[in-house]
């Protein structure tokens, strides 16, 4: 996300949090590969009912050096339901199973509470 962007982050699905994890780090520009390993970041892991895990990290960037999580371990999201915030210049990875179907491309801007990154990878 660059500095025009709104950094509101949702929840990916409806799902309970079930756990998350703080790193603090360096602040690189996110943009940049080495920033998810090496930025401050704050990972939250979503379990939904069926048992699907997906996680989210928020990796704070070279100007923003906030990160807002609102959830806690044990709380409830809907799909699009806020959980956190990140300023400028930041950005948030999603990490999917891999038997989800994707739906976006490389490059392509997507809208938060609107936009479907992912579905269920159909059977057969």
């Amino acid at each position: 996300m660059n500095v025009f962007n709104v950094h509101s982050n949702r929840s990916p699905i409806s799902a309970k949090v079930e756990n998350i994890w703080y790193h603090a780090g360096k602040f690189f520009n996110a943009a940049i590969d080495k920033a998810s390993v090496e930025n401050e970041r704050n990972a939250v892991w979503f379990r939904a009912a069926n048992g699907t895990d997906v996680t989210c990290v928020q990796v704070a960037g070279l100007i923003a050096r906030r990160i807002l999580c609102y959830a806690k371990p044990g709380d409830n999201f809907r799909c699009g339901e806020r959980f956190g915030f990140i300023r400028f210049g930041s950005r948030v990875d999603v990490y999917l199973p891999l038997d989800i179907r994707v739906c976006v491309v490389l490059g392509e801007k997507v809208y938060g509470g609107s936009s479907i990154l992912a579905m269920m990878a159909e059977n057969g």
